[in-house]
């Protein structure tokens, strides 16, 4: 379990087009939420395709959420979906996320774009006609709800609020306090770790949690910040940090992928951070 959730399960997305596995990815569609998957035909098909290394042994962006997803449903024995409703959106008052969005919502939808070499942005989803207003039979956990940006900071200022916001409790103060430690094997950061994407020189100081980046050494990053800071990001170019140092919760929404397109994550955090004034 630890390895799906630090992402050193051996398991990878299509995407990075490395290896014969990530091959095999594209091949049955395995990381495509708009195939016609269920959560056990997910699993299944997951369950053929061979890990590309052992668990423990590295790190690797990949479809471990998505395999925690099909857990906690097993666990609780109902929808997956169902279980964020009840346990994180309904008591957060997030009344706009979830995995399909409203017909009668559908015009709050915007436009999003894949980066192209000559026309820079090429459409990718329309807002009036997006596949995020449609039914799924697979509800991914690493990649298919839709939000906005208000709901997404509440659940920021869950995660600034130790795991509470509002009087509501979420997870215990401990446990996020573990979520946010780094749990990479023998210590060290993404660049020494990781066998695939952000084995770049940008990630050099930060470790890997439950879940989240953490930045460990903040000189290394060469972006200002603190340590124990936490922070991840969506393929559009999306972003959220947590900072408990200096009780900051930032959310950053914008719908350009890759989201190595442009640094713009670097450059929030940093503007943000000269911007403080004691």
């Amino acid at each position: 379990m630890v390895d799906l959730l630090r992402h050193t399960s051996g398991l990878t997305y299509g995407f990075q087009e490395r290896t014969p596995v990530d091959a095999a990815y594209r091949k049955a569609r395995i990381d495509d939420f708009d195939a016609d998957y269920t959560m056990d035909s997910f699993i299944a098909g997951l369950a053929k395709i061979p890990l590309q290394f052992d668990p423990g042994a590295h790190w690797n962006y990949s479809m471990a959420t998505d395999v925690l997803g099909a857990v906690i449903e097993r666990i609780e024995g109902k929808p997956f979906a169902q279980v964020l409703q009840e346990r994180i959106f309904a008591p957060l008052g997030m009344v706009d996320t979830g995995f399909k969005v409203p017909a009668d919502q559908q015009h709050r939808l915007t436009d999003c774009y894949m980066f192209d070499p000559q026309a820079k942005m090429k459409p990718f989803d329309s807002g009036a006609k997006s596949r995020w207003a449609k039914d799924r039979s697979f509800h991914s956990g690493g990649g298919g709800l839709v939000s906005t940006l208000a709901d997404y900071h509440r659940f920021c200022l869950m995660l600034l609020g130790g795991g509470m916001l509002g009087g509501v409790r979420i997870i215990s103060r401990k446990t996020l306090a573990l979520m946010t430690a780094n749990h990479l094997v023998g210590g060290g950061d993404l660049v020494q770790h990781s066998v695939g994407i952000f084995s770049e020189a940008e990630n050099a100081g930060v470790g890997f949690g439950l879940g989240f980046a953490v930045t460990e050494h903040p000189a290394q990053t060469l972006t200002p910040g603190s340590a124990g800071d936490f922070y991840w990001g969506g393929m559009f170019s999306t972003g959220f940090f947590v900072d408990p140092v200096e009780e900051i919760a930032m959310v950053f929404m914008t719908q350009l992928m890759p989201s190595s397109t442009y640094p713009v994550r670097r450059e929030v955090k940093t503007l943000i951070h000269a911007a403080l004034d004691d």
